[in-house]
């Protein structure tokens, strides 16, 4: 089985005579149209952690009542950096521009510099320009008792500063930090990746590769992110717009019907074909 990536058909992301498993019906069509044969094909789903996909519903009700609440809660966005670590300028001005938000109480920050080293000076020198200051956690140990202590009381638990940044040496922490924060966080502001799949509200920032365009029009057109913002400006409109109660809602009710007709079931699909098809070879 060969699982593809993206949202985007390129002959490089399938194998031939494996059984190829697509995300989603465009990139199911448009494989069929360059040529691989049906039987190689098949729709599975989203590509999504299983505690991530289990969480649905109480995060989606953690996260409307949030955002409903009166007076307003902050914003919690969550922003991971890519795994090559490509977006320092445009993270950074974001930072930047949300600052005042931040400030104001609107806004919390969690910072995800993952194993990048040039991402974490980065994302420091910007906070202390700011006059920001922030909580920095730096090894899963610490990223598990964020998110229990969000959890103990999801009415009242608040971080202790509006910034948090996690920044690790391993590359594991780095990119299981993000899975284990979704659930907390209300909004993850992040590139058209494969974190555009993802089961939770996404402002779609910049994208670094042509091919992440169709990702994030993917997320759009299924209701649980918004189109690509290519500038600041767009970006910091789409975060006015989710401190009002309209968009998250609409946004956390999506991904309920989505998770209803199972569109987030990728990887448990592609494991029940394995087991088909290894029973079949006995």
């Amino acid at each position: 089985l060969n699982l593809v990536i993206d949202n985007h058909a390129q002959w490089f992301v399938v194998v031939p005579g494996a059984l190829n498993l697509v995300q989603g019906p465009t990139n199911y069509h448009d494989f069929l149209k360059m040529g691989v044969k049906p039987e190689c094909l098949r729709l599975a789903g989203h590509w999504i952690p299983r505690d991530l996909v289990e969480g649905i519903p109480s995060a989606c009700e953690r996260r409307t009542k949030r955002c409903q609440s009166k007076p307003r809660k902050p914003l919690r966005m969550i922003v991971p950096v890519g795994g090559a670590g490509a977006q320092r300028k445009f993270v950074t001005k974001l930072v930047r521009a949300l600052s005042p938000l931040v400030k104001e109480g609107k806004v919390q920050l969690f910072l995800n510099a993952g194993d990048h080293a040039h991402m974490k000076t980065a994302f420091m020198d910007v906070l202390t320009e700011c006059a920001l200051p922030y909580d920095h956690v730096r090894d899963m140990k610490g990223v598990k008792g964020f998110r229990d202590e969000l959890l103990t009381d999801y009415d009242t638990s608040e971080p202790g500063k509006a910034v948090t940044l996690f920044a690790f040496d391993d590359y594991f922490t780095a990119v299981a930090t993000t899975d284990i924060l979704c659930n907390v966080a209300d909004v993850l502001a992040c590139k058209p990746s494969e974190l555009a799949f993802y089961p939770i509200p996404k402002l779609m920032i910049r994208r670094v590769g042509d091919h992440e365009y169709y990702s994030a029009l993917r997320a759009s057109e299924l209701g649980d992110g918004t189109l690509e913002a290519r500038e600041i400006d767009e970006a910091l409109r789409y975060v006015q717009l989710m401190l009002e109660p309209e968009m998250l809602t609409s946004m956390n009710k999506a991904i309920l019907n989505n998770n209803k007709i199972g569109l987030y079931d990728g990887c448990k699909n592609a494991i029940k074909i394995a087991l088909e098809r290894a029973e079949k070879m006995k």
